[in-house]
């Protein structure tokens, strides 16, 4: 589990304490008032949204449980805040439509978003936190009668990953190094197979099961609800958790706004972060909300899981707030295993303290 410590608070201030911590670098502990309580602390009143609708993309995995959460129990609704979900395919992709102006806030893996601050230096912020890797929630799969019984065996093959050089991509190749593979020898999508071309080498979630069980890839790395479809639906079958060696407790995924559209839209970011971060605390204290929110979601490809998979999928942690020195860990990751030229500060891609004016952080009546 995470750490969470100073910035803790009573469920009807439970924004102030979110928003706080997000402006100091920690993590809130729990309320442990239950769901009602932590959702009575909404709305803020940090003023009026100067944007009410936004377009928010988010990889519908079990990482985003905090902001599927937030849209199922209507927090972002009580915020002022008209949400409209588009699930992302890629951090890369998300961040692309961000700046072309498509785009308010995205969910994804921070790899990605690093390597576009870092390599491409795009003018993005992390806003939040959203998730942190625990046991069974990122898993390398094979299928029943695959050759392949040992992470030694994958040398030579193709193993699919949602996205080239993402989140996926890291985990594969630090548990590989982990037991001895040199990740060299093993194959991973990328744009200039003839397969993938289309998808600049990316295997959309909903998809990868079906591309393992077809022989397209020899193994995937898939997150949950995936993970446990792909068990379900298709009999694949774990050969590595990746909650392991250098990744162990990793953080995996967080949210993303541009840093021009942080500065134009002060007061919907902070209400929008208020609601999330009540769904991150509620996500983090409650299974059944979790279960219960992405049983909700429309399709399958949007995130749905039945009720069978709910009660088998493993969780992340969900922090609150923006812990630097956490998000550090993977950019120093990153450059140990050659995804980045040289060593990146992430401070340079977090809101500034400066954003947070504290005599707005009380809670208002609902």
């Amino acid at each position: 589990m995470t750490s969470r410590g100073k910035w803790a608070r009573a469920a009807s201030a439970v924004a102030l304490a979110a928003t706080a911590a997000l402006a100091a670098g920690c993590s809130s502990a729990s309320s442990g008032s239950g769901n009602a309580s932590l959702e009575a602390s909404l709305p803020t009143n940090f003023g009026a949204p100067e944007k009410t609708e936004l377009n928010v993309a988010v990889v519908p995995a079990m990482d985003s449980a905090g902001f599927f959460i937030a849209m199922h129990d209507g927090l972002f609704a009580k915020e002022g805040l008209t949400i409209k979900y588009t699930p992302a395919i890629s951090s890369e992709t998300a961040v692309a439509e961000q700046l072309k102006g498509q785009l308010d806030i995205s969910g994804g893996n921070y790899v990605s978003y690093i390597n576009e601050a870092a390599l491409n230096h795009q003018p993005i912020e992390v806003v939040a936190e959203g998730s942190i890797m625990q046991q069974g929630a990122q898993t390398i799969f094979t299928m029943p009668d695959s050759k392949i019984k040992t992470i030694g065996q994958l040398k030579g093959h193709l193993v699919g990953v949602n996205a080239p050089g993402n989140i996926d991509y890291l985990l594969g190749v630090s548990v590989l190094s982990e037991n001895g593979v040199d990740p060299k020898s093993v194959n991973f999508p990328n744009a200039t197979m003839k397969a993938f071309s289309a998808t600049g080498g990316a295997i959309p979630f909903p998809f990868m099961a079906g591309d393992l069980a077809s022989g397209k890839i020899s193994a995937a790395i898939m997150p949950e609800p995936f993970a446990s479809q792909a068990e379900q639906e298709y009999g694949a079958v774990p050969l590595a958790d990746l909650n392991q060696g250098a990744t162990s407790d990793f953080p995996i995924e967080g949210y993303v706004a541009t840093k021009a559209w942080a500065a134009k839209y002060p007061n919907t970011l902070k209400r929008f972060l208020a609601a999330l971060e009540t769904g991150q605390e509620i996500a983090d204290t409650d299974r059944s909300a979790v279960e219960t929110a992405f049983e909700s979601i429309d399709k399958p490809q949007d995130g749905q899981v039945t009720k069978g998979i709910g009660a088998v999928m493993a969780l992340d942690t969900y922090p609150i707030g923006v812990d630097a020195t956490r998000l550090q860990r993977v950019a120093n990751v990153m450059f140990q295993f050659n995804l980045l030229p040289s060593t990146f500060n992430v401070s340079n891609m977090l809101l500034p303290k400066s954003f947070f004016n504290f005599s707005q952080f009380s809670s208002a009546a609902s």
